[in-house]
């Protein structure tokens, strides 16, 4: 016996409500953004959308709801042959389209007429979307931040992994960007996001901070863009305005942790020398030329030493580049070991502690 359809709004999607979330729009779609957790189960698959938007634009709205009825219609029939040939009756589904328009409520009237208890999410991914910028906003002004900071190399982000490995609240947006934050940052191996599956994972684990309700959440400082993603503005304005704490080491031991850090990179001296011209607008030719040979050399030492030096020191001073607050308390690792930074992030979390 057909059911009827239910609708939703997307304030009160909790994921664990449901047996699954199933996108219905089609892959490239879903590919730049969707709710986490959700499959994807296109009515429409990437060239018949195209082919039905001509259609739409060149004929008329008639002809192409038309055909689109027909590709729709074998799309669904095909994944009721496969995907949900094996759901048993008290399957329960949450389905959406772009706009909780005809997509999501013809998938999901075939499977009510099934007699599968089906829900719509009212206004589609567009809902969702306004729905995670909306709440980024609410969470960066609710939630306490702590900025880790300190120049290039100091081990920001290792001690911020040891204070999560230890159990502290953390948001590592460096690595939900997939990126470690400078023009030598992008990881060769994972992409990055999409801008707005960027912000939907930040929403996503802005929402677990939140639900734990802790006093504080680390992060690491980072400026408004971290490789081709921007922060989104209230986040940043947040840690801005928040207390800051420095770390800092030795020269040295910056060097051999960057050397280690981006040892996937100085497997290609090529690759290197094409990012160092990425900073030709802020240096001389003959520095660019010195430094481009150094990488020709694999002199990585040299290289990185004088990036540091003349640079990234000059120009990303955690007390001088007016972008965070002044230090509240600073932290020295001696070198970048094990131990080293288990104590940096202790006292680090010692600090805080008396401080809440």
């Amino acid at each position: 016996m057909a059911k009827l359809i239910q609708h939703i709004p997307v304030q009160r999607v909790s994921p664990n409500s449901f047996d699954e979330i199933i996108d219905a729009r089609a892959p490239v779609e879903f590919a730049e953004d969707h709710i986490t957790g959700a499959i994807n189960l296109p009515v429409l698959w990437d060239d018949e959308r195209k082919q039905i938007g001509t259609q739409y634009k060149q004929e008329s709205a008639f002809e192409a709801r038309r055909a689109g009825a027909a590709l729709v219609s074998g799309n669904i029939g095909r994944h009721l042959k496969s995907h949900f040939a094996g759901k048993p009756e008290s399957y329960r589904p949450l389905i959406y389209c772009f706009r909780g328009g005809q997509r999501s409520h013809s998938l999901a009237t075939v499977l009510a007429e099934v007699g599968w208890e089906v829900t719509l999410l009212e206004g589609g991914y567009k809902a969702y979307r306004l729905h995670v910028i909306s709440q980024i906003e609410n969470f960066s002004s609710s939630i306490q931040f702590q900025v880790i900071n300190g120049l290039t190399g100091s081990g920001k982000t290792a001690v911020l992994c040891e204070l999560e490995k230890s159990g502290f609240p953390v948001l590592d947006l460096e690595a939900i960007a997939c990126h470690k934050g400078s023009v030598f940052g992008e990881d060769p191996d994972f992409p990055q996001p999409s801008q707005k599956r960027f912000e939907s994972i930040l929403f996503d684990q802005l929402t677990q901070l939140a639900d734990d309700k802790p006093k504080s959440v680390f992060v690491e400082a980072e400026s408004s863009k971290i490789g081709k993603l921007h922060l989104p503005v209230s986040l940043w304005n947040a840690m801005r305005d928040s207390p800051v704490l420095e770390i800092s080491a030795p020269l040295d031991s910056r060097v051999r942790h960057l050397q280690s850090e981006y040892s996937e990179w100085l497997t290609s001296p090529d690759y290197v020398i094409e990012t160092i011209d990425r900073l030709q607008p802020f240096h001389s030719c003959e520095t660019i030329a010195e430094w481009k040979k150094w990488a020709a050399e694999s002199n990585w030492a040299e290289l990185i030493g004088a990036l540091l030096t003349g640079h990234y020191d000059k120009n990303y001073r955690p007390d001088g580049n007016g972008y965070f607050n002044e230090p509240d308390c600073q932290f020295e690792l001696t070198d970048h070991s094990a131990d080293s930074i288990r104590q940096c992030a202790e006292a680090i979390a010692g600090k805080t502690n008396q401080q809440g």
